[in-house]
């Protein structure tokens, strides 16, 4: 199986702000050692679940610690009731019959 290293984000935002948040949370910059980026929102577009691929968990990390990252998380907060986060390494799974 090929690692991946993947960073997961789970926000919780005010209700009727999906649209605001949206414009806040993509970044300026493309992060480097990033492979890919999905976004995923809960039916009420309340939740929104971010997941990105990167070459390494230094990478991840750079960016997670860099001024970019910090001044995109400031232009997000009015828009966040909750937030978790989590660092994980895995990969594809084979599905029977596939």
């Amino acid at each position: 199986m090929e690692e991946h290293f993947v960073w997961v984000t789970t926000r919780r935002i005010k209700a009727g702000t999906l649209e605001e948040f949206e414009r806040a949370w993509r970044p300026a910059s493309h992060p480097d050692g990033i492979r890919g980026a999905f976004a995923y929102w809960s039916e009420d577009g309340q939740e929104i679940t971010g997941v990105s691929l990167w070459d390494s968990r230094e990478a991840c990390d750079a960016w997670r610690t860099s001024d970019a990252e910090e001044r995109r998380r400031e232009v997000m907060a009015p828009y966040v009731v909750e937030e978790r986060e989590s660092f994980c390494r895995g990969g594809a799974l084979t599905l029977p019959g596939g």
